[in-house]
């Protein structure tokens, strides 16, 4: 069981040219999870990774770059799959919180999946969720 969880807006970052900074902070979180396996994904966050880099990145990404980073950075990564437990525990956390759907899925992903830290530059830096602390890891 890996202590951290990434959003797919960290992951996008990998990919993006805009940023160099966000895209440098992205790669210091990803490739070493990569190595030591540290980190997962669920299947929302290999979703929402593919529409982005194949359609909304300023130069989006070619499909056999995106099978590759598929196959070489989020299958890798990738450990939690749908369920209805899981969908459950989103609507509960959406009807406590009052997180959007989409983000309670995730942090419901990130609680099944036993993690501590959910990187994300969607949520609130620092909150406490059950267990899990949500990090913004392009916070100053």
């Amino acid at each position: 069981m890996s202590a951290d969880f990434i959003d797919s807006n960290v992951i996008v970052y990998l990919l993006d040219e805009r940023d160099p900074e966000k895209r440098a902070t992205a790669e210091r979180l990803i490739y070493p999870a990569l190595d030591t396996g540290d980190a997962q994904i669920s299947f929302q966050v290999v979703q929402e990774t593919l529409n982005v880099i194949t359609r909304k990145l300023q130069t989006p990404v070619t499909p056999p770059d995106a099978q590759r980073f598929l196959n070489d950075v989020l299958l890798p990564l990738w450990r939690i799959m749908p369920s209805q437990a899981l969908y459950q525990s989103a609507l509960d956390l959406h009807a406590r919180y009052q997180f959007s759907f989409y983000d309670s899925l995730i942090i419901a992903a990130a609680l099944a999946a036993g993690c501590t830290r959910l990187y994300s530059e969607d949520l609130q830096h620092g909150q406490r969720i059950e267990g899990l602390t949500i990090e913004n890891p392009f916070a100053t």
